[in-house]
């Protein structure tokens, strides 16, 4: 998204320069009305004196030119009244008063590329990360949408030439801390914080982003999410300490930071490995893995979300939704209404991406253009192959079932193999979206043939069998052609068997 962002900034630049020196040439300037479906957004701040403030902002960074291309962008545009009270907080007088990295982070905070009208938020985030990579977090007061939990849309979509407006009545303010340390800052969740402290694995929520390809100096943003259980809550069990809660989930088993501790147990199970915001969650019953990827959260949403829900006695741990979406530079924390005990839920329907893995993702093409890769053994840590190359293939238009519109291709003689994130131990069916020109192919799963030599399927119709796992693990599963031709492979399906 950042790469696309900075495309854009300098395509825009090129465009605007073009466009003052075109006009330029004629006698009459070009007089622009201040109707929003007739300009771009940048000329609607600009023409609008209440936005000056903000206007000033982007044309300093350079963000104006970006919202004079095409897009299409989602803005939200603080006035002059939002803007001065935002430096009154800040304690300075200007955006000025700011280093031109603080301006860019600022203004860009404000643009998503992509059009989302107001109809489009919901409880959440929105569906698109902003100009610096953040998510933006959405609920709502009666009918008013608040937007990362202090800004009120007060006039919503205003229809620009390349995308939509929002007026907001309070500047978004970038985020920048960690969401470790943004739950550490409230007070009324200190007994789980200490509880993240004494296990360690506040030293891993801590983290932002990490070095990456050290030989290009990459960085790659790490997500979380925290399910955090308040000093109140805790208190109407009894608990009113952190020794208190460590008695009562302490099993003895090594030093509270030692992985099969009780107590580590407990608080790891509230630390999940990928950010989810509530309009994330799936409707019907989901597993969302915890950090260590060998235990799961199941959430269903139906009527409420629902934390492990027991279906005999319809008991559950729920959310405070009102204090759930907490904005972390690296995810997010939702407060939960119970002590949310560790067990292991049943295993649910797991709808798997071959190009669900995290080094590929952090490829610039990922999510939006073709990219081939030819070292099979060390390019990606669970992906392996053999053949010409390997293709990620990206098409947003006409992939008919495509899930995200991606998936793995290789073509001529080859094998591919991914391994899979840890699946619940229990017996499953395994099916695949894969398909290929008229070839013959064999599969193997965790190195065993299952003696499947197949015909070239239509997609979503590959059945491999039926297989009964007594570990919570990773697998591997290979694709071997055993004759030449073309593979398309999007998704793999492991769905339960009772």
């Amino acid at each position: 998204m950042k790469n696309r962002f900075k495309y854009f900034l300098k395509l825009g630049s090129t465009l605007i320069l073009i466009l003052a020196i075109f006009y330029s040439c004629k006698n009459d300037p070009i007089i622009w009305k201040p109707k929003s479906e007739e300009l771009v957004i940048s000329q609607y701040v600009e023409t609008n004196d209440e936005f000056s403030e903000f206007f000033g902002l982007i044309e300093s960074t350079g963000v104006s030119s970006l919202l004079a291309v095409r897009g299409p962008f989602t803005l939200f545009l603080p006035n002059n009244d939002a803007m001065n009270a935002y430096y009154t907080e800040k304690g300075i007088s200007s955006y000025t008063n700011l280093s031109m990295e603080e301006q860019k982070n600022l203004a860009m905070n404000h643009v998503i590329e992509g059009e989302i009208g107001s109809g489009s938020i919901g409880l959440g985030a929105l569906i698109e990360v902003n100009g610096i990579g953040d998510y933006l977090v959405s609920e709502f007061d009666g009918s008013d949408i608040i937007i990362n939990k202090n800004s009120k849309i007060i006039d919503r979509d205003i229809i620009a030439a390349n995308g939509v407006i929002h007026q907001v009545n309070k500047v978004l303010d970038p985020v920048t801390k960690s969401v470790y340390q943004v739950l550490a800052d409230n007070p009324g969740y200190s007994i789980f914080k200490q509880g993240l402290d004494m296990t360690g694995l506040k030293d891993t929520l801590n983290v932002i982003d990490f070095i990456f390809n050290p030989a290009v100096d990459k960085t790659a943003r790490t997500r979380f999410t925290i399910l955090a259980v308040a000093d109140t809550t805790f208190q109407r069990f009894g608990i009113n300490s952190i020794d208190d809660l460590i008695a009562t989930y302490d099993d003895g088993m090594g030093d509270l930071t030692d992985m099969e501790n009780g107590f580590y147990r407990y608080m790891e199970y509230h630390c999940l490995s990928q950010t989810y915001y509530l309009s994330d969650l799936d409707l019907g019953t989901k597993n969302y893995p915890v950090l260590s990827y060998d235990n799961n959260v199941s959430v269903t949403v139906d009527d409420d979300y629902k934390i492990n829900l027991d279906i005999p006695t319809k008991k559950y741990t729920g959310f405070i939704t009102e204090l759930c979406n907490n904005p972390g530079k690296n995810g997010t924390f939702h407060t939960i209404n119970g002590l949310l005990p560790v067990i292991q839920p049943k295993p649910t329907t797991i709808v798997w991406e071959t190009t669900d893995h995290f080094d590929l993702k952090q490829i610039d093409e990922f999510g939006f253009t073709y990219a081939r890769f030819f070292d099979g053994e060390n390019t990606f840590a669970n992906i392996k192959w053999e053949g010409n190359y390997l293709l990620y293939y990206f098409k947003d238009h006409d992939t008919g079932s495509l899930l995200n519109d991606d998936c793995l291709s290789m073509s001529g003689w080859w094998w591919c193999q991914v391994k899979t994130p840890k699946i619940m131990k229990g017996k499953y069916r395994i099916g695949s979206n894969l398909w290929s020109g008229n070839i013959n192919y064999a599969v193997y799963v965790d190195g065993v043939n299952t003696a499947l030599i197949k015909m070239s399927d239509p997609a979503n119709s590959t059945s491999w069998g039926e297989f009964d796992w007594t570990k919570t693990e990773e697998h591997t599963i290979k694709v071997v052609a055993t004759s030449p031709g073309m593979l398309f492979w999007d998704t793999i399906t492991f769905t339960p068997i009772n």
